[in-house]
């Protein structure tokens, strides 16, 4: 697609010279004295001109897309600028973001803005908090001591909050963020045509190593393009940031569906737990354990869970209410930077116990 709309600028930059060299050589036939002589001239040169540009210009411009350049680590500042001027594409691929974190925060969310004004789309993929890959990444920066799943649950704090401060839906739609739970191999800030990349060494944060610039269409763009895209498409490896932040859960009694209510959840290990505050709780204290205590067994709750962006089914649970809730209250407050029901004293964790 890059190649085809490059050619075609090649062609009618080509063909605007030919039709300017034609309009002087038509001039000068129909002049006389200097002015014909100098059109004739000019009009000949850019003949020359657009002639050698059709026929060059894809010869530079392979050689341009060949050439890479190193950078000693990943420059924030830098990229933060290059965002402000990107009006198609920004991809960034990595475990976390050091653009969220301290000062550079504003700064990168006051970039992201000004791009999706210009009609850019905004796609952030970012390692799964709760998974594998990332207990495996905190290994290998065990002496760094950095707790992996806090900066990232951290990052998918602001990149929540942020979209939801945008103007529009339209501009909310094209800001996309996921995150993935397979082993993390390559680093990727793209701003449309050029990207920066890099591997995850071990014991040492990816941005605090040598970058490469590379054009997207070159070999080494395409492979990291493809590696996106294999990531980004793979709907059983990845979670929306919606299904990240709210498990839609589905009360059920005997054969009755209730209602369908989006809560916030925590999972650790094989347990799922909910918020039973709110909207939850006021179908749940009066309908479920009040109303109905003689029949506790008959309430129960549906979610498809894992809560993958695709390919996942319902399953049906059991409502436990949690009767010693700190160590789950300490999972929601990580990932939700201060759980206000803890702050407030009104404690209400549900249990979805599998059946």
């Amino acid at each position: 697609m890059r190649w085809r709309f490059r050619r075609v600028r090649t062609l009618i930059i080509g063909g605007l010279l030919l039709a300017i060299s034609v309009g002087m050589l038509v001039a000068a036939h129909a002049t006389r004295g200097f002015t014909s002589d100098l059109l004739l001239n000019l009009g000949s040169s850019l003949v020359l001109a657009a002639v050698s540009y059709v026929i060059f210009d894809p010869i530079f411009d392979e050689a341009r897309k060949a050439r890479v350049e190193e950078h000693d680590r990943f420059d924030q500042a830098t990229f933060i600028d290059r965002m402000r001027e990107t009006h198609r594409n920004i991809r960034i691929l990595d475990t976390w973001t050091i653009l969220l974190e301290g000062r550079a925060r504003a700064r990168t969310f006051s970039a992201m803005r000004e791009a999706l004004n210009q009609g850019a789309t905004i796609r952030v993929l970012l390692l799964d908090p709760n998974s594998a890959a990332a207990q495996q990444r905190a290994e290998e920066l065990e002496r760094r001591q950095i707790d992996v799943a806090a900066q990232i649950m951290e990052n998918l704090r602001h990149l929540y909050l942020f979209r939801e401060q945008l103007d529009s839906h339209e501009q909310r739609s094209r800001l996309k963020v996921c995150v993935y739970d397979a082993s993390p191999s390559i680093q990727l800030y793209q701003w449309d045509g050029r990207a920066l990349i890099s591997f995850f060494p071990i014991g040492k944060v990816s941005f605090d190593v040598p970058q490469l610039e590379v054009d997207m269409a070159s070999p080494w763009g395409q492979f990291v393009d493809r590696r996106f895209d294999e990531l980004w498409d793979h709907g059983d490896h990845i979670r929306t940031l919606d299904r990240y932040w709210r498990l839609t859960v589905t009360l059920t009694h005997g054969g009755d569906r209730l209602d369908a209510v989006p809560v916030p959840y925590v999972s650790d290990g094989d347990g799922v737990y909910v918020d039973g505050t709110g909207h939850l709780a006021n179908r749940l204290a009066d309908r479920v354990l009040h109303a109905h205590a003689e029949q506790p067994a008959a309430f129960g709750a549906q979610a498809v869970w894992p809560p993958r962006r695709s390919g996942q089914h319902t399953r049906t649970f059991d409502l436990i209410r949690l009767d010693e809730p700190a160590e789950v209250l300490a999972l929601f407050d990580k990932k939700y930077g201060g759980y206000p029901a803890a702050r407030s004293g009104e404690v209400f964790l549900l249990h979805l116990a599998a059946r």
